[in-house]
């Protein structure tokens, strides 16, 4: 069996959203119609932080790319 690693970016957008959805109802349910500018702000805001992370993610997966092709490279080099 594989060993699993522990995602912190997943568990961070998960918490994000969570987080936003429960703000989101709960400004419903506190302001009524007054909520509305304020649930956009919150969106904006859950859409940036899922755009935060999404780069930051990418930024990680070619910067693991980099080193593997890197080292590719200088075990080629050796064999010669």
């Amino acid at each position: 069996m594989a060993k699993q690693n522990f995602d912190t970016l997943r568990a961070m957008a998960i918490a994000s959203q969570a987080v936003g959805l429960v703000t989101i109802i709960t400004l419903e349910t506190i302001m009524r119609d007054a909520a509305r500018p304020w649930q956009g702000a919150v969106l904006l805001a859950m859409v940036a932080s899922a755009l935060a992370i999404a780069m930051v993610r990418l930024y990680r997966r070619n910067k693991l790319r980099k080193q593997r092709d890197t080292r590719l490279q200088e075990t080629k080099g050796r064999g010669r």
